[in-house]
């Protein structure tokens, strides 16, 4: 297989913030892989600091793998997954964007989209949220509330010294709607129990990585002492974390970007569930090519937070979409995406 790269940068509608900080420009890879045939896939990395890669350490890493690739069968998915991080360790949204391209190269022969592959129903797949980032100004985060009006659950990313009257705000500007909280490792465990009680007076349904990553201790402090369904994200990368994770928290949120692709996806699904564990699926900011290869695990989830494209002000790709929070996988074969003006 011959494999391509391009940076694409695209632009938010509005800068986008969480607790680490933000942008209102991003930039990811996207990846095309053509074998011997003709056949092609794509997949798309969305690179992130927080997990050591930036768009130009893609397209370093996706140079040591096209000597891989070059001689690699394209069938060979679950082959190929395990000897890219045998061949260079890290770089996971980078793996994440030839897993992607793999299992739409494999949809595109068979003719059938992916979802089907996997012998997944669509119309199981949950509402997805829409987030709110984080916003200094009352009247541009009421502005923000009402720009999501057509979507019924929204995420509300926390982490600022404004987080209760944040809170109060959004709740106010949507007095009906499902809210969930982020506080992207924020807070102290003690200030995320102060917190989960103010979240539970206002109908906040869960609470997604109160404490840091690394504080596990920290997590069942929390868990131990609200009702609210605590989930780990950034301290939940690969599968194997899930199990140290057991009796901790209440779900794991997976993004392909920092498992390092859909097979590790599918196996991160399958440990939480052998632990009783929700799952949820997040994304980054990335077009609708990203988000379509997460969407097409949407029917095995609990929750879904996939609208990395609906931030956009310019997605380039047509694919799966939230509309209303509704997840609708396309129909075309693989992961059914296509360019737009093509």
């Amino acid at each position: 297989m011959r494999l391509a790269a391009q940076i694409v940068a695209l632009r938010t509608r509005h800068p986008f913030v969480i607790a680490r900080g933000g942008a209102a420009e991003h930039r990811v890879v996207w990846v095309t892989l053509t074998d011997a045939d003709g056949a092609t896939g794509m997949g798309e990395a969305a690179p992130n600091r927080y997990y050591g890669e930036t768009p130009e350490s893609v397209l370093a890493a996706l140079d040591r793998y096209a000597t891989l690739l070059a001689d690699a069968d394209a069938w060979d998915v679950e082959g190929i997954e395990a000897a890219l991080p045998a061949l260079l360790r890290g770089n996971p949204s980078a793996r994440s964007a030839v897993s992607a391209a793999l299992h739409d190269l494999m949809g595109r022969r068979l003719g059938v989209p992916l979802y089907r592959l996997w012998g997944l129903d669509p119309a199981r797949a949950p509402r997805s949220s829409f987030t709110i980032g984080i916003v200094a100004e009352d009247d541009a985060l009421r502005a923000r509330v009402a720009e999501a009006a057509p979507y019924p659950i929204l995420k509300i990313k926390l982490g600022s010294p404004r987080d209760e009257h944040v809170l109060r705000v959004v709740r106010e500007a949507a007095p009906h709607k499902t809210l969930r909280v982020d506080a992207n490792a924020a807070w102290s465990a003690k200030q995320a129990v102060r917190m989960c009680a103010l979240l539970e007076e206002h109908g906040v349904e869960l609470v997604e990585q109160p404490v840091a990553a690394h504080d596990l201790e920290g997590l069942r402090f929390v868990r131990e002492r609200t009702r609210l369904p605590v989930i780990a994200d950034e301290s939940c990368l690969v599968a194997s974390d899930v199990v140290r994770l057991a009796g901790l928290v209440d779900g794991v949120n997976l993004k392909l970007a920092k498992c390092g692709g859909l097979r590790e996806a599918l196996r991160i699904i399958a440990t939480a569930r052998a632990h009783g564990l929700l799952v949820m699926t997040g994304c980054m900011v990335e077009t609708s090519l990203g988000i379509t290869a997460a969407a097409h695990l949407a029917p095995l989830l609990d929750y879904a937070d996939l609208d990395g494209a609906a931030l956009l002000a310019d997605d380039p790709i047509r694919g799966a979409t939230i509309d209303g929070g509704e997840i609708r996988l396309p129909e075309g074969p693989g992961l059914g995406v296509e360019r737009r003006g093509t």
